[in-house]
C-alpha cells in the first residue's frame, strides 16, 4: 500500500498483519483526494479509526498542515508512527493519539479545538435489511460531539460497507457520496453549510 499523491507519492506503508486492520484501498483515497482537491492544502486534519494512518498521511503528502490520527490499538499506533517516519513527516505536522475514536472528540472539545477535515474509515460492518446499523460508521455519524469539533464550512468523511445501510442524522447534510465497489464514503457538512 502506497502514498497516492503530493510529495510523498508512492512511499509504502506499513499494515499489521491480520485481520484488525482493513486499510482504505488505494482508488478510494484517489477518489476521496480528488473530490477535496485543493481544500486540503493548509488544512487540519482529524483521523478517526487510524489502523494504518493513510488518510492522515495521503492528507500531509497533498498539502494539508497539520494531522491527528487517532488509534485504539497500541501496536497499530506504532506503525502509523513508524509510517509517519517513512513519510518524512515530524511531531509538528502530525500526532498519533491513542485512544478511542467514538470518546476522543470530548478532549478535542475541551482543548477547544476544530479540523477542516475528519476522516474516518472504521472497520466495516454487518449487512442490515430492516434495522437500525449497528455499526461503527453509524455510531460515528450519530456522535453529537464530532459535528462541535468541526469548523464551519469543514468536511466529515466517513467510509462504510455498500451492505451497510447507515442513517445520516440531522445534525449533518450530506454533499456528496462516492461509490467505489463495497467502498462507500459519504462527505458530511453541517446543516447550515
Amino acid at each position: 500500500m502506497r502514498i497516492t499523491g503530493g510529495h510523498a507519492t508512492g512511499k509504502f506503508l506499513s499494515v499489521p498483519k491480520g485481520l484488525g486492520v482493513r486499510p482504505t484501498p488505494e482508488k478510494v483515497r484517489q477518489a476521496i483526494f480528488n473530490s477535496i482537491g485543493s481544500l486540503i492544502e493548509d488544512a487540519t486534519v482529524l483521523e478517526l479509526f487510524g489502523g494504518s494512518g493513510a488518510l492522515s498521511l495521503e492528507s500531509l503528502s497533498r498539502g494539508a498542515a497539520q494531522a491527528i490520527c487517532v488509534e485504539k490499538s497500541p501496536k497499530h499506533a506504532r506503525f502509523i508512527k513508524a509510517n509517519a517516519k517513512e513519510c518524512g513527516f515530524d511531531s509538528k505536522t502530525f500526532e498519533v493519539m491513542q485512544g478511542d475514536a467514538l470518546t476522543c472528540p470530548q478532549r478535542f472539545i475541551d482543548q477547544n479545538l476544530e479540523f477542516d477535515f475528519i476522516l474516518a474509515d472504521p472497520p466495516y460492518g454487518e449487512k442490515n435489511v430492516g434495522f437500525r446499523s449497528q455499526s461503527l460508521a453509524q455510531k460515528s455519524v450519530d456522535n453529537p460531539q464530532i459535528p462541535s469539533i468541526l469548523k464551519p464550512g469543514g468536511l466529515f468523511l466517513i467510509g462504510h460497507a455498500k451492505r451497510d445501510q447507515i442513517e445520516i442524522p440531522n445534525h449533518w447534510k450530506e454533499k456528496k457520496s462516492l461509490k467505489h465497489g463495497d467502498n462507500w464514503i459519504r462527505i458530511l457538512t453541517h446543516p447550515d453549510d
